[in-house]
């Protein structure tokens, strides 16, 4: 099995909007997440995190605001590229913003 990072992106409004959010609305909407994850099964290896804001720090030590949209990720595995990317069909993420997307990339042996 390989393993991917999910790295969930979704714009500064979108992750305005869902801080805003009630507790019954945010209850809604982890539903949606669990369900994916039950769906998932055993691919689901750390089903992570929201992520806010963030610091880019170049080579020269500089650090500045991170202008990537980065909201979020999950650890999955499975056979190949394909098979990840199968599990992220319907995904939630995918259908609560329209900036928001999902990127994928496999972990390299070291």
């Amino acid at each position: 099995m390989k393993k991917f990072i999910a790295i969930y992106h979704a714009a500064p409004e979108a992750m305005a909007q869902m801080s805003e959010a009630t507790p019954e609305q945010k209850n809604e909407g982890m539903k949606h997440w669990m369900a994916w994850k039950e769906k998932a099964g055993n691919a689901v290896l750390d089903f992570g995190a929201p992520l806010m804001g963030g610091i880019a720090i170049d080579t020269s030590g500089t650090k500045t605001t991170s202008t990537k949209q980065v909201s979020g990720y999950s650890i999955v595995q499975a056979e190949d590229a394909e098979a990840a990317q199968a599990l992220f069909n319907g995904h939630p993420h995918l259908h609560w913003h329209p900036t928001a997307s999902v990127e994928l990339h496999e972990f390299v042996e070291m």
